[in-house]
């Protein structure tokens, strides 16, 4: 299967256009982003499962069980506009119908995202303005742009596209992301939004995405917290001619499943005060579901975090974490590897060298794998350690 991936991100795609530009929600750097396309889009989105969710997520679930058809996402940083009653839904609102206007667009054609801090109000003529300076600017090349003004504590804007051929003709999916702290998505502070010039009915997208997000942004977890803001969506306008049929969707899957794991690692990779990647295989499982699910408890266990901090060979912590999971398998037959070298054979304690085990550990990628030796299910979950750097972030991080 051929996925080439190529430069550029959100705007990669055929008939897209982005900007970010800098209205004053932060107090340097882009904060406001706009995502659009002339043509009419399907669409499909996935949000947080915290039940506190925030203004804008609310608007965005409202926009799309209404409209059919889709042409922008309007995205800002430096303010959540979470836990703001009705003023933060009618500035939520607001955001997408000052940018219909712009755009002599219906207002539910447009889904509209926040990330920031929780608490505060949005200043609505500093976003007026952005969106106005936005829509000016709206490029081809305007994906970097887009990307940087979606950021909060992250280091690095995330982006990633590819090109995939389906029935003889290039069809592409980009992508941009920002996370670095409050991730454990379920569906942190997570947006992820994604373009594809490809053809598709909305309930076929929607499927496809929810299938790609299980094995990626709903497969990482860097602190456990699950934020009030979480938003992933996708866009497809059929810019290239191509309309899906049956026999096109194990390629077009695999590329979008492909652009959510590479978005999902540069987060886990960019977490806050992290110093490795935590690669988690869960092997032969019941289901899934389960293996998943095992895999989150250990990447999710402070203990097991201090542990990789330390590259401390302590499995002890990661067999606690696979029996605190609530999963109800046998956990008398299990075996532990870091990297090639196995640190547990039937749940009992195995031979192994200390030393080489810690410089395993001492590693910037660090890969574990769990056999359960109940089922033929797999997944990979990833993780990071937890700092020193982390604690003293999070602890002067104030609303």
């Amino acid at each position: 299967m051929d996925i080439q991936q190529i430069s550029g991100g959100i705007t990669a795609p055929k008939g897209f256009l982005a900007a970010g530009v800098c209205c004053g929600l932060k107090t340097v750097g882009n904060d406001l982003a706009i995502i659009y396309s002339q043509e009419p889009c399907v669409a499909a989105a996935v949000f947080t499962s915290n039940r506190f969710q925030a203004a804008p997520v609310s608007v965005s679930k409202q926009h799309l069980a209404s409209a059919s058809a889709f042409h922008a996402i309007v995205a800002n940083s430096g303010c959540a506009n979470c836990a703001t009653g009705e003023q933060g839904i009618r500035d939520a609102q607001a955001m997408a119908e000052i940018t219909a206007a712009f755009l002599n667009i219906p207002e539910d054609s447009i889904l509209v995202a926040s990330t920031g801090k929780i608490g505060t109000f949005l200043s609505m003529d500093k976003i007026k303005a952005g969106i106005r300076d936005a829509l000016s600017t709206l490029n081809k090349e305007g994906g970097l742009a887009a990307a940087e003004a979606i950021l909060t504590t992250d280091s690095v804007p995330k982006q990633v596209a590819v090109k995939l051929v389906i029935q003889g003709k290039q069809v592409i999916i980009g992508g941009i992301a920002k996370g670095a702290g409050m991730i454990a998505p379920n569906m942190a502070t997570m947006l992820a939004f994604l373009t594809t010039d490809a053809m598709l009915s909305k309930e076929l997208l929607d499927k496809m995405f929810r299938n790609a997000v299980n094995s990626s942004f709903n497969s990482i977890t860097i602190d456990g917290d699950t934020s009030t803001n979480d938003t992933a969506a996708i866009l497809a306008n059929g810019a290239s001619g191509v309309v899906l049929n049956e026999s096109d969707l194990d390629v077009f899957q695999a590329g979008l499943n492909h652009i959510c794991l590479e978005l999902a690692t540069m987060i886990v990779r960019d977490a806050e005060g992290a110093t490795k990647l935590l690669k988690i295989h869960i092997k032969n499982a019941p289901n899934q579901d389960m293996a998943r699910t095992i895999g989150l408890s250990i990447a999710n266990s402070t203990l097991v975090k201090c542990a990789l901090f330390g590259a401390d060979p302590n499995w002890g912590r990661i067999l606690c974490a696979i029996g605190n999971a609530g999963i109800d398998i046998d956990l008398g037959d299990i075996d532990v590897y870091v990297g090639q070298m196995q640190l547990v054979k039937n749940s009992y304690a195995w031979e192994f060298d200390h030393a080489e085990a810690h410089r395993i550990l001492s590693m910037n990628e660090v890969e574990l794998t769990v056999d359960l030796k109940q089922g033929d299910h797999e997944a990979v979950v990833l993780g990071c350690d937890i700092t020193t750097e982390y604690v003293g972030f999070n602890a002067h991080y104030s609303t």
